[in-house]
C-alpha cells in the first residue's frame, strides 16, 4: 500500500506541474512515434528496424566493457544513420509529402487554388463511360487523377499531351495497337496531361498473385502518392481503383463514378466525416455483392 501511495502521489504531483508546453511537446512526439509506426507498417520494414534496436541494446551492453566491440558498433552507428536516411529516402519524402498536403490552416496558402466543380464532374463521367466500354471489350487501362501531391515525375517518363478527358480519347489512347497503350494516362484538374506514363510497382510482398503488372503498378502510384487509380483487366475485363495502397476490384460502373465523386470533388468541410463515411458504406457493399479487396 506504502509503494502504490508514492507511485499515486508522485503522479499527481507530475500531473499537476505539467504546463502548456509540456502537453504540446508530448502530443508532437506521441505523433511522430505514430507516424513512425505507420510508416514501418505501410513499408514492410519491421525486420530492418529490429535489427536497429538490436544494434542499439548490443552498443548500450558494450558500453565501459567490451571495448572493441563497442568501439566498432559506435563506427556502425555513425554510418549508419547515413544508410538509413537513403534506405529510407522514398519513405521520409512520402512522409514530408503528406505532411505538405495536409489539411492544416497554415499550410492552405501552398496548396494548389480548388478546381472547377463541372470540370471534374465531367471527366469522372467521361471516365466511367470509357471504363465500362473497355471492360466489355477486355482492354486495359490505366488512369490515374492527381490530386494534391505532383506527379511531374511520372509526366517526364510519357508523353505529354493536354486534352480534355474524354471517352473517345481514352479508348484511343489504350486501344492494345496503340503506341502509349502500355503506360498510364495521367489526369490533373480534369484534363489529361500525360499518356504512357511509367509507374513505379508496389512492394508489398502480400498482393495476390493473380494481379498482373498493370494492377501493381497502379497499387504502387496509390502508395507513393494520393492519386486515385482506376485500373481496367485485359484479361478479365474488370474495373477496379486503387486508393492509398489499397485495391478495390470487380466494380461496377455505378460504384465506380460514386467512389470517384467522393475521392476527386471538392467537398464541403462539414460533409467530410459523412463522405468518408459513405465510401466505407459503399465499398462494404460492393464487397457483399461479391467484390474483392487487396491491400
Amino acid at each position: 500500500m506504502e509503494v502504490l501511495t508514492n507511485v499515486i502521489e508522485r503522479a499527481s504531483s507530475f500531473v499537476l506541474s505539467l504546463e502548456l508546453w509540456d502537453l504540446l511537446d508530448i502530443l508532437v512526439i506521441a505523433y511522430l512515434v505514430y507516424r513512425l509506426l505507420l510508416l514501418v507498417r505501410r513499408t514492410n520494414t519491421s525486420r530492418l528496424l529490429k535489427g536497429v534496436l538490436v544494434v542499439i541494446i548490443a552498443l548500450w551492453l558494450s558500453a565501459g566493457r567490451l571495448r572493441a566491440l563497442n568501439f566498432l558498433l559506435n563506427y556502425i552507428v555513425e554510418w549508419g544513420v547515413v544508410a538509413l536516411l537513403v534506405l529510407f529516402q522514398p519513405e521520409i519524402r512520402r512522409v514530408l509529402e503528406q505532411v505538405g498536403s495536409s489539411s492544416l490552416p497554415f499550410l492552405q496558402f501552398f496548396s494548389k487554388p480548388r478546381v472547377d466543380r463541372q470540370t471534374i464532374e465531367q471527366a469522372i463521367s467521361q471516365t466511367v463511360s470509357a471504363c465500362g466500354d473497355m471492360s466489355k471489350s477486355r482492354t486495359g487501362a490505366l488512369i490515374v487523377f492527381e490530386r494534391h501531391n505532383q506527379l511531374d515525375e511520372m509526366l517526364r517518363s510519357g508523353t505529354k499531351l493536354d486534352a480534355e478527358v474524354s471517352s473517345e480519347l481514352l479508348k484511343n489512347i489504350f486501344f492494345v495497337k496503340a503506341p502509349m497503350h502500355d503506360g498510364a494516362v495521367i489526369v490533373r484538374e480534369g484534363r489529361v496531361l500525360g499518356a504512357g506514363c511509367m509507374l513505379p510497382l508496389s512492394r508489398n510482398v502480400n498482393l495476390s498473385r493473380d494481379l498482373g503488372m498493370r494492377h501493381r503498378a497502379g497499387i504502387g502510384m496509390s502508395e507513393n502518392s494520393d492519386a486515385v487509380v482506376v485500373l481496367v483487366s485485359e484479361e478479365t475485363g474488370s474495373i477496379s481503383v486503387a486508393v492509398g495502397g489499397m485495391l478495390k476490384r470487380h466494380l461496377m460502373t455505378e460504384t465506380l463514378e460514386q467512389l470517384l465523386r467522393n475521392e476527386l470533388l471538392p467537398q464541403p468541410e462539414e460533409d467530410e466525416g459523412e463522405k468518408r463515411t459513405g465510401l466505407k458504406a459503399l465499398l462494404g457493399k460492393e464487397k457483399k455483392d461479391g467484390g474483392k479487396a487487396d491491400e
